[in-house]
């Protein structure tokens, strides 16, 4: 009996030649679910209270984040310096790292005078686009 219609054999199952993903797509979603609940943890590391603004906001993802907390300190990531260590240090950063994107958080309560020193130290070391991170504004507040 010829063209046994796949079967190897006289009462054998034929074969599958099918791939079973199904733990594999497990795998995948449970690793997704692990990086949206720890991406935002990581992000950032210094106490600021954003500014609200109608725009929409801008979350930083993949750069350099520079923080202006309260007090007027300024922070490359979580590190801490002074303004004039800011302006020493923030053009080797720039070459070394060559960010995605550059990001500057200053707190709302922070001196906007700092915050525009912090700029201007950004703009002069060659930085044309800063995003400004806000909290998004709940409208009809």
């Amino acid at each position: 009996m010829s063209g046994g219609g796949g079967l190897r054999g006289h009462g054998e199952l034929p074969l599958l030649a099918d791939i079973n993903v199904t733990s594999l797509v497990d795998i995948a979603f449970t690793l997704l679910i692990i990086f949206m609940i720890t991406a935002p943890i990581m992000q950032g590391g210094v106490d600021v209270q954003l500014p609200r603004a109608e725009a929409r906001p801008l979350q930083p993802k993949e750069g350099l984040i520079v923080s202006v907390d309260r007090q007027g300190r300024v922070f490359v990531d979580r590190d801490p310096l002074t303004i004039d260590e800011f302006r020493a240090a923030f053009p080797a950063i720039v070459r070394r790292r060559t960010p995605s994107g550059i990001y500057l958080r200053a707190d709302s309560r922070a001196n906007y005078g700092q915050v525009v020193r912090v700029l201007a130290i950004m703009r002069a070391a060659g930085v044309g686009d800063v995003g400004l991170v806000t909290e998004s504004e709940e409208f009809g507040q």
